[in-house]
């Protein structure tokens, strides 16, 4: 169970939460003296709104809680993020428990690695029906994304995210092997090498296997570049500022792998991750190159700062090449999919109807939001290059993210069902249980969604 979760409620202090029309009605089944001291203090049970109710001797009596209409069940980590510490117990409740219970867990959450920081200390006592061990994986898996993106690259390039991979194939009793360096040439991943080769930090292709191998087959790969210069196609500096985020991709593959093996769904779950650095050099990769890919298309290279979709091409490759039943890839491909639907709402692609209603329901359910855009196929001429099968620059100079997404598609030709999803993995606007740096956007969705399909019954 997550550390800052309890079990007992012996000596708790109880939480009240009030929707703003609920109010009166609270405050006119409250004692004389509290409803005065939250009148008083302008209570107005507005979102995230908190009133500390003292007893005759000063202590602490009560916490009054406000969570506006209760559009955002994540403003919960308010809770956690401001009390001391403590045992608490919700008393009343109007809102979704389980989410409740997930936001003030996520609210507890600190990157401590360069700069020491207090631990939140206050409990909450989980809530009558919560499934504890659900909400610990959740925010367990987040907090691994978290950790990983929020890493600076000095501290989190190819080998090191290798090594978290291994770390997490350990502890689930997991199967995980790499190819590096040159012989990503040699076992035909040619573009992940050409993005790669620029860094003195060799590239390296992530393989983890878990799971019964007669089970249905999910496959997940992730976007895993460590950091991204915008190689000879150089980036300027003010856009280079957050690019230790560009292997959000990966570190959301892991955080819901994570949460699939600890839930032991039945599924034959493999997470494949290119991770490169894409750097300049005498040996990086220029534009108007043309290398072969892994599935024997040619591609030009247009923009050295297009690297993700080529990286991934060959990933996607080899997991189409099992066939899959469910193959879903996550990066940090496009600043259009930003300009599109913002940092808050990551956009994903799939020509599967039930696939895309499944993956909107878990979305919405978790409250980790996603929505979908179309895979137009009147831009496919926008690939074209008069020298290669395919050009990594798109000619149509609008609708980026949608023709990043039809580039990726020319690599899936097997997979039973394929779905890309275009995530920022990082958070601009803080907000309760959602700090200022890096998330882990839609990793729950894609759990619950899995969950749905491959869970117990």
């Amino acid at each position: 169970m997550h550390a800052s979760l309890a079990k007992s409620a012996k000596g708790a202090t109880p939480i009240y939460v009030v929707k703003t029309k609920e109010l009166l009605a609270f405050l006119a089944a409250r004692t004389k003296r509290d409803a005065n001291f939250l009148k008083a203090s302008d209570f107005a049970a507005r979102e995230g709104e908190i009133r500390l109710l003292p007893k005759a001797d000063g202590t602490l009596g009560a916490v009054v809680f406000g969570i506006g209409d209760a559009s955002d069940p994540l403003v919960f980590a308010a809770l956690s993020e401001s009390l001391a510490a403590g045992t608490y117990a919700f008393a009343e409740m109007s809102a979704d428990a389980s989410l409740a219970t997930l936001g003030w867990t996520l609210g507890t959450y600190t990157f401590s690695r360069y700069a020491k920081k207090k631990a939140r200390a206050a409990k909450l006592v989980v809530p009558k029906g919560v499934d504890a061990a659900r909400v610990t994986r959740m925010a367990d898996g987040v907090f691994l994304a978290r950790d990983l993106v929020n890493t600076p690259a000095n501290d989190m390039g190819p080998e090191e995210l290798a090594d978290a991979a291994a770390a997490l194939a350990k502890k689930h009793r997991a199967k995980v092997s790499v190819v590096a360096g040159e012989a990503l040439v040699r076992q035909n991943f040619p573009l992940v090498h050409a993005v790669g080769k620029g860094s003195a930090r060799p590239p390296r292709l992530i393989d983890l296997k878990w799971g019964r191998p007669a089970a249905p087959k999910v496959t997940l790969v992730g976007k895993g570049v460590c950091f991204d210069s915008g190689g000879l196609d150089l980036k300027p500096s003010s856009g280079m500022l957050t690019m230790k985020k560009d292997m959000g991709g990966a570190a959301a593959v892991l955080a819901a792998a994570h949460m699939i093996m600890d839930a032991g769904l039945d599924v034959r779950l493999r997470v494949l991750i290119p991770a490169v650095e894409n750097s300049v050099s005498g040996r990086a990769y220029r534009p108007g190159d043309v290398f072969p890919s892994r599935k024997g298309l040619t591609v030009e290279i247009g923009n050295t700062d297009a690297e993700g979709r080529l990286v991934l091409a060959d990933a996607l490759t080899e997991a189409d090449s099992e066939t899959p039943d469910l193959l879903i890839d996550i990066a940090t491909l496009t600043g259009a999919a930003r300009t599109a639907t913002g940092m808050e709402l990551p956009p994903f692609f799939t020509d599967d109807e039930n696939l895309a209603a499944e993956t909107y329901a878990a979305a919405k359910a978790e409250h980790d939001p996603a929505w979908r855009l179309p895979l137009w196929r009147g831009y496919e001429s926008a690939l074209g290059s008069s020298i290669a099968d395919l050009n990594n620059n798109p000619s149509y100079g609008l609708a980026g993210a949608i023709t990043a997404a039809l580039f990726l598609n020319r690599f899936v030709t097997r997979a039973k069902a394929w779905m890309h999803f275009d995530i920022p993995a990082w958070v601009d606007r803080p907000r309760p249980g959602r700090r200022g740096g890096g998330e882990a956007n839609v990793a729950r969705a894609l759990y619950a969604l899995l969950e749905a399909r491959y869970g117990k019954k």
